[in-house]
């Protein structure tokens, strides 16, 4: 069997596909074909190889090095420059190339390019997408020699930072990273002119079809196949990509690549890879004009027939013989027309009815229009439909009385320049009043109806309904600005105002105030209310805080419970004390949810423009330092930004950042504190305790850096550090000291609640040192039973079951319940240091303690009294039955060689006993 498999891979065909760029969605369709094995069925074996630069998949496949290739409408050029190319199918119908530039003021002008600088592709290279561009930059009356052309990078950043003016772009790829950088641009494409290029093509050369005629046929039915898929299942291709081919862009971005490539591929309008001669017409008379191409050259066989047999040559002979007879029998017949003038008539006349229907029953509206009269003089039924109104009421008006006031101005500019000649038609889309006051989106395309003569009076105009297609956008660009939850401006349109409220700020002399709003106990509603009446609840706030701010100011939702407020024109700083505290008393009354009642608070960062900073990122970060100031000071506030803020910050960020070079650099150290038996006094557990140990800062606090080691995600890797460390001494303890000797770890919320994260790292150590799950204590907080999720309850069950002890710490201080100890198996309870601290006979704490310890006795819990300092306490909590002691009065935490002496000399004073 393996001898056949071997057999079977050896006789498919060899052959290599050349892509013109490097690997990502747009050549999605032959990752599919090979993944899923459509080359395979067809008996090939294709390699996929990545194109360092446009023209590498025609020099690859004239040189024979590869047998097809991917191009652009270029192609076109090549083919009438003698190169023997061969377009097999085409995969984009519509080009994504276009130009990028800053978005300045509310109407989108692409004559501001002229002077500026520009990429529009490789200058060295004559052949490329910039040809597509220039004859769009020309038909639009931007002559390409008054820009400075410079070498494209492709890379963004040059736009974002102004390095260039424009820039050409596919629509696929660079607006999401400038989406991303928050940069406001506008987008100019070939097509808004009537230049409209094919996109990537499927290529190989005559040499190729000649030769391999049934395995062209096969590789491009495969590789057609493979788009079909690709484009029905983009998630699937997009981590195919990640996993296989290339991690350059991440999976968002091909994401977005592949929904911007539907309008473009259109797999669900047409066939995959077809390809209309006449589109190829007009990319060749796009050409002529630029140039670069004769006048009525001709492009046969440049197009694939996909019907075409393996060898036709004997029958192309049979049909040039059968031409020739036919022109001999033409011939005969313009004799005998030229006889029958009745009958030439009479065939006129049947075509101007074949017209006649086509006109009336064309899918799209047609109407002749008097530019000196601005009547109507021809209309079809459909341009009736879409324009409302009946014929007698477009006999009484004008073109312009159908067009909405605001889009008139541009439609007339184009009917002028097209009226003196500056341009030989335009495509443009407008809003069309109908009779009974509603617009409809109409894209329209306006030609004169005989070009030759001088200030041609007839146009001819064809509009097709776009509407659906406009509130589609429109939907789109809600989406992309605004909080579908809250329909407040998102992060994109808050930085996007912010950016015009600064440049405003900077013409007039005025501050803006900008706050940050966070929402204290929101997790809590989320936690025990759910998340549907969280999102009640946030929908409210944002009502709220909207109600408590002018029309001129931006409230905008960044994200779960985060709201921001831009106050611009700021003449009067009291004023935003008094907005924040507005919105902070706005929001402590009750928000009612259902039959349920919650209550949150809010904690307020307020940052100043220019005082604070003069730069939308520092200013961001100040407020967001402010308002973290305002949840340290107890919430329920706000608190302005100060440079003392911003010092702690960056004290924080130094720090954070020495942290993660402290495992690596053995800064880690471990204290144990020992945990007493009381009824005799033995030690056989104890409690391990993190210490940092700075090269320059010396011993830093837990309490210091465990908090960055949460809000970093270092924790993990801490956590794992101490678990390892701790099993080591452990197993050497229960060999040497006791057999039963444990050893409990902190674990922080953070590290327990993360998502997918499991104790299978722990369990596989333990097998491998041979030491049992009871070793290990956990200990965790009583928070974490009050917010015990399915995922919090699936962590506990699995340390259950691998012999693993949980204990709970600071007991008494928190919410828990008796259900809660009922429900979780939990094995050791720790009374909190503020009880023992006042133990007296007859005191509450006293009380209270021995409570503790009956009920957890009842529930079959060992109990562990921290903060043991006077032989007083310890006498009382051994009266009441505490089993273990933990304390100053029997050791301070202590560094593991410390410990472990303590533990030898406790073993020889046994053994001497």
């Amino acid at each position: 069997m393996l001898w056949s498999t071997a057999a079977g891979a050896q006789q498919r065909d060899q052959v290599v596909l050349q892509l013109k760029h490097t690997h990502q969605f747009q050549f999605a369709g032959y990752y599919a074909a090979l993944e899923k094995g459509f080359y395979r069925d067809a008996g090939l074996d294709v390699t996929i190889l990545e194109g360092a630069d446009g023209d590498a998949p025609e020099r690859a496949v004239l040189s024979g090095r590869a047998q097809f290739g991917t191009g652009s409408s270029t192609l076109l050029l090549s083919r009438l420059a003698g190169k023997p190319v061969v377009v097999l199918a085409v995969v984009f119908q519509h080009s994504p190339y276009a130009l990028a530039m800053r978005q300045q003021g509310s109407v989108p002008d692409l004559r501001r390019i002229i002077g500026g600088k520009i990429m529009l592709g490789p200058q060295a290279e004559t052949l490329n997408q910039a040809d597509e561009l220039v004859a769009y930059l020309r038909k639009e009356g931007v002559a390409p020699e008054r820009l400075d052309r410079v070498e494209h990078s492709y890379n963004p950043d040059d736009l974002i930072k102004g390095r260039v003016d424009a820039m050409s772009i596919y629509t696929t790829n660079e607006p999401d990273y400038l989406d991303r950088a928050g940069f406001p641009y506008d987008i100019y494409s070939p097509r808004t002119a009537g230049i409209d290029f094919y996109g990537d093509n499927l290529f190989t050369s005559e040499h190729e079809i000649s030769a391999n005629p049934a395995r062209v046929k096969a590789f491009r039915a495969a590789s057609m196949r493979g788009w079909q898929y690709a484009m029905s299942h983009q998630e699937e291709m997009a981590d195919l990509i990640l996993a296989k081919y290339s991690r350059k862009h991440d999976r968002q971005h091909l994401l977005y690549e592949a929904r911007q490539m539907v309008p473009l591929v259109q797999p669900v309008l047409v066939e995959v890879g077809y390809m209309n001669p006449d589109r190829w017409q007009h990319i060749a008379d796009v050409y002529t004009e630029l140039g670069q191409l004769p006048r009525g050259a001709s492009f046969s066989g440049f197009l694939y027939n996909t019907d075409s047999g393996p060898n036709l040559a004997w029958l192309y002979r049979i049909l040039g013989v059968a031409a020739a007879l036919l022109l001999l029998g033409a011939a005969v017949h313009v004799a005998l027309l030229a006889r029958e003038r009745s009958r030439a008539d009479e065939a006129i006349r049947k075509g101007e009815e074949r017209f006649r229907t086509m006109f009336e029953a064309a899918p799209m509206g047609i109407a002749l229009i008097d530019t000196v009269t601005g009547a109507f003089s021809d209309l079809n039924p459909r341009y009736l439909e879409i324009a409302g109104r009946t014929p007698e009421q477009m006999a009484a008006c004008a073109w312009t009385d159908l067009i909405h006031p605001e889009d008139l101005p541009d439609c007339a500019m184009q009917m002028q320049r097209l009226q003196e000649r500056e341009i030989t038609g335009f495509r443009s889309t407008f809003r069309m009043i109908r009779a009974d006051g509603s617009t409809v989106w109409v894209e329209a395309s306006v030609v004169p109806v005989d070009a030759n003569k001088p200030g041609p009076r007839l146009k001819l105009c064809m509009i097709e309904d776009v509407t659906d297609q406009k509130e589609t956008e429109a939907l789109i660009w809600q989406q992309a600005n605004f909080d579908p939850l809250t329909q407040l401006p998102n992060r994109r349109m808050f930085l996007d105002r912010l950016h015009h409220d600064i440049v405003k700020s900077r013409r007039d002399g005025s501050r803006i105030a900008i706050l940050f709003i966070d929402l204290d106990h929101f997790k809590e509603v989320n936690d025990t209310l759910g998340h549907h009446q969280g999102d009640v609840l946030l929908v409210d706030a944002a009502r709220r805080i909207g109600a408590c701010v002018r029309e001129s100011d931006t409230v905008a939702r960044l994200g779960g419970d985060e709201f921001t407020v831009i106050l611009p024109a700021l003449q009067d700083a009291e004023r935003v004390e008094a907005i924040a505290q507005n919105i902070i008393d706005s929001l402590l009354a009750p928000f009612t949810l259902g039959e349920e009642q919650a209550f949150v608070s809010a904690s307020i960062g307020i940052t100043l423009y220019p005082d604070d900073a003069s730069s939308v990122e520092d200013l961001l970060k100040h407020a967001d330092q402010a308002m973290y100031a305002a949840k340290g000071a107890g919430r329920n506030r706000f608190s302005y930004f100060t440079p003392a803020l911003q010092v702690a910050a960056l004290n924080r960020m130094r720090l954070t950042n020495d942290l993660r070079s402290a495992i690596k650099g053995e800064q880690l150290r471990l204290y144990f504190q020992p945990i007493v038996e009381l009824g005799t006094g033995i030690i056989h557990k104890a409690e391990a305790l993190l210490r940092w140990e700075h090269p320059q800062r010396g011993l830093v606090s837990p309490l210091e850096f465990i908090p960055l080691a949460e809000s970093s995600g270092l924790i993990v890797d801490i956590g794992q550090w101490v678990f390892d460390e701790s099993l080591r001494w452990v197993r050497r303890w229960r060999e040497h000291v006791h057999p039963e000797f444990q050893v409990s770890l902190n674990q922080s919320p953070v590290e327990f609640q993360r998502e997918g994260g499991t104790y299978d790292v722990w369990l596989r150590a333990l097998r491998q040192l041979d030491v049992p799950g009871q070793a290990i204590v956990v200990e965790i907080t009583e928070g974490l039973l009050l917010d015990a999720s399915t995922m919090v309850t699936d962590k506990l069950l699995q340390l259950r079951d691998a012999g693993i002890q949980v204990a709970l710490d600071d007991f008494g201080t928190g919410y828990s319940s008796l259900s809660y100890l009922n429900k979780f198996d939990i094995d050791y309870l720790k009374i909190d240091r503020s009880f023992t601290r006042n133990l007296a006979p007859d005191s509450s704490d006293m009380a209270l303690s021995e409570a503790i310890i009956v009920m957890a006795h009842k529930l079959g819990l060992d109990v562990i009294a921290e903060g043991v300092e006077t032989p007083e306490q310890r006498d009382l909590l051994a009266a009441a039955g505490c089993d273990f002691g933990q304390g100053y009065l029997f050791a301070r935490p202590m560094p593991v060689e410390e410990f472990d002496a303590l533990l030898q000399a406790q073993v020889t004073n046994t053994a001497a006993g």
